[in-house]
């Protein structure tokens, strides 16, 4: 892996310790000091994470779905990378809310380096960088993996929006299952699908995420119909005619699927 970084001057990272950390990690038992260089957010959080290669509408999904919670008042976490974190991190600004990236380097190293100027904006409207690696260490492969863990653990509900079916995003999933954090996945992608068939919640859209917040995730549907039909919309199919003929099923099925999944 390329070792390419910005350090911040000035470096203003704080250690929090065990006993002075989010209430969601003391209530995990989490043992291990975070460096912070920022404002840490307590209140109602959502991870939004996925590909780093993300297609044009995951990045645009992962943007919607972050300026809503945003715009409602839920802090929004991300990993910091390019693709969906980066997306999410600029749809939570965009809704006049605050994110945290959890970075895989020292909170005064900027990785990848064109996210610099995103860091520090996030930092400047009150939101903050997070790690659990000291000042100055730069980015190694193990490390990304190793931060995942502290991505759910802040959340209540870790959303992944596109990812393959190797996705250092699906150990996100992992750990906020361990967690007891709800997961959600958007259908489509291998990895999102991988999450779905073992038994994520879905979201297709903004009022997804709020049930899922409020303790009432919407799963997914296990009939062949919806499953038809919800394959049709994803590959392109827009009106009842193209569903029809690309699923063979009677207009009077598509037409009842339609309903069960608006």
């Amino acid at each position: 892996m390329a070792q390419v970084a910005i350090c911040f001057p000035p470096v203003t990272t704080r250690l929090v310790e065990p006993g002075a950390l989010p209430k969601r990690l003391e209530a995990l038992g989490w043992q291990r000091p975070i460096y912070v260089r920022g404002v840490l957010i307590e209140g109602p959080a959502v991870a939004i994470v996925g590909s780093r290669a993300a297609s044009g509408e995951g990045m645009k999904r992962a943007h919607v779905l972050a300026r809503h919670l945003a715009l409602r008042g839920v802090h929004v976490i991300s990993g910091g990378a390019l693709g969906i974190d980066g997306a999410a991190h600029r749809g939570a600004l965009a809704g006049h809310g605050a994110t945290t990236v959890v970075l895989a380097t020292g909170c005064d190293v900027a990785y990848p380096e064109r996210h610099a100027a995103l860091f520090e904006q996030i930092v400047a409207r009150g939101g903050a960088l997070i790690s659990k690696r000291a000042d100055g260490s730069l980015p190694r492969r193990g490390a990304f993996l190793s931060r995942n863990p502290l991505i759910a653990a802040l959340a209540d509900v870790v959303v992944v929006v596109e990812a393959d079916a190797r996705s250092g995003s699906l150990a996100t999933a992992r750990a906020a299952r361990r967690f007891a954090r709800t997961v959600v996945a958007w259908p489509g992608s291998r990895g999102c699908e991988l999450l779905l068939a073992s038994g994520a919640a879905v979201v297709e859209h903004e009022g997804d995420v709020d049930a899922a917040l409020a303790g009432e995730p919407r799963m997914p549907s296990r009939d062949p119909d919806e499953t038809a039909v919800r394959a049709a919309l994803q590959a392109g199919a827009r009106t009842v005619d193209q569903i029809v003929t690309e699923t063979r099923l009677p207009v009077r099925v598509v037409l009842r699927a339609l309903a069960r999944l608006s």
